[in-house]
């Protein structure tokens, strides 16, 4: 269900967005002059399940791959949600690599989504703790770790560099090279993405791992089926997000 408000043709944007009713599905791209101008509101997020959280993720990522992205009034949004409050319905831990933004590639406007990004798209105590914010106090119903390929710090990882307070954070990720089995033969450096990638989703999974192990907050939401936390793969050069079980 589609619980964006509009400022015109509200039916019609609500369609767009994939709202099913009365057992009828409405083409998105039958619509593309809608126009979302109001950010998630707090009884619209209220309203949101954790399975609908991600499936608006999963939605929205389609629409940019098939370039059908919504229109959105970002100033109509900004003023919103700055006088109005935040209420986002979902929280990211992604990387900072430029070619991975998921604001872009999951289709999402202004208050929709809280994101912290690190490199590695690892956490510590500072981001579990913007995590139980964004979640226990601001009410956002999923949690989404989203790593990519070709990622510059798992290849750091994978090359055991060492340069400034970098070194610190490839630490992190270290365990998630170790732990990954050799694809492609048995090069572990950077050099073989094969195994670059598949380290990035150990990493991932690791770090869903992480979250519930490290934040009793978050576990007991996730045990109440109040939040969900997930991994998830971005496709730098497609794309595409993989979401994984």
């Amino acid at each position: 269900m589609s619980l964006f408000p509009v400022l015109r043709k509200s039916a019609i944007a609500l369609a767009m967005l994939g709202t099913v009713g009365a057992g009828v599905v409405v083409s998105p791209v039958a619509f593309a002059d809608a126009v979302v101008s109001i950010p998630m509101t707090k009884d619209s997020q209220a309203k949101v399940t954790p399975d609908e959280a991600i499936q608006r993720l999963k939605e929205g990522n389609a629409r940019f791959l098939s370039g059908t992205m919504l229109k959105r009034d970002l100033i109509s949004q900004t003023k919103t949600a700055g006088s109005q409050g935040q209420f986002p319905f979902v929280s990211i831990v992604s990387c900072i690599d430029s070619r991975s933004d998921p604001a872009l590639v999951f289709d999402q406007g202004i208050g929709d989504m809280f994101t912290a990004r690190v490199a590695g798209n690892i956490v510590n105590e500072d981001i579990l703790g913007s995590l139980e914010y964004a979640s226990k106090v601001a009410g956002s119903k999923a949690i989404v770790v989203v790593g990519h390929t070709h990622c510059g710090a798992v290849k750091g990882a994978c090359d055991n560099v060492k340069m400034g307070n970098l070194t610190a954070l490839i630490e992190k990720i270290a365990p998630a090279v170790k732990a990954t089995p050799n694809v492609h033969g048995d090069d572990r450096s950077s050099k073989n993405h094969h195994f670059v990638d598949a380290a990035a989703e150990t990493n991932v999974r690791m770090t869903v791992k992480s979250i519930l192990d490290k934040s009793p907050v978050l576990k007991e939401m996730v045990d109440k089926g109040q939040i969900k936390v997930i991994g998830a793969m971005h496709d730098v050069e497609t794309g595409k997000v993989d979401f994984l079980n």
